[in-house]
């Protein structure tokens, strides 16, 4: 008879069994010994359906093919620019995905994206010697103007946007603050009064802290003045 062992987001350790029997399949941060399935990494367990799978607590950014991510120019080539995306390799933006005019050779490329600039991108590519290509061109993508970048653990970000995009609507419409998260953990915010960003990067920080807490939706939204807040105040 199958059997699970463990509850949805229990944290577990590597060689913890989760579940015994096949009616369970294993996914990712788990593997399959005989008829058990255990934890090959230190996460938050993850259920759903027949499908269990350990989000890692911590770890630097994997990067893969068509991750949207945020990164920051470091260096600019004779033939674009370099980025950090907060991984042990940086990416490469070339003109051909940078911009969508003609550049002559020998332009000034930095009055298209400076050092210190972010941008969102997409990864294109990933060599077999670890050079990551990234594009500018698409939906959303584009240099990010004004506001703050603030950064969280990467495998929080599905957390901090919630199903649906339920967690990070809430927070930007509590502080009505733009917000993009880059699948690398870096989170771009902006919005009109700095002190409604700071909320925003606060509430941000709450659930990257507080990932596996239950009922965390209703403390973001308290945090941030929910219904309960308001009618306390109008008493």
């Amino acid at each position: 008879m199958s059997e699970i062992l463990v509850k949805d987001k229990d944290v577990v350790i590597p060689g913890q069994t989760l579940a015994t029997g096949m009616d369970y399949l294993p996914a990712n941060g788990t593997l399959r010994e005989e008829e058990k399935i255990i934890s090959s990494q230190v996460g938050l367990v993850n259920l759903n359906g027949r499908l269990i799978k350990v989000i890692p607590l911590t770890g630097p950014y994997i990067p893969k093919k068509d991750d949207v991510v945020i990164g920051k120019v470091v260096d600019i080539t004779l033939n674009g620019w370099r980025l950090d995306i907060g991984c042990a390799y940086h990416a490469n933006i070339s003109l051909r995905d940078g911009v969508e005019e003609f550049v002559e050779r020998g332009s000034d490329l930095s009055q298209y994206y400076n050092y210190g600039d972010y941008v969102m991108a997409k990864i294109t590519n990933i060599s077999s010697s670890k050079l990551i290509d990234l594009t500018i061109k698409g939906h959303g993508l584009r240099k990010l103007t004004e506001g703050q970048v603030m950064k969280i653990t990467p495998s929080k970000v599905p957390r901090v946007i919630g199903k649906q995009g339920s967690m990070i609507s809430l927070i930007k419409e509590k502080t009505n603050t733009k917000i993009l998260v880059g699948q690398n953990g870096w989170v771009w915010i902006s919005g009109q009064d700095p002190e409604k960003e700071i909320k925003a990067m606060n509430a941000i920080k709450i659930v990257n802290e507080e990932s596996q807490t239950d009922g965390l939706t209703d403390k973001i939204d308290k945090y941030l003045g929910g219904k309960n807040d308001i009618q306390k105040k109008k008493q």
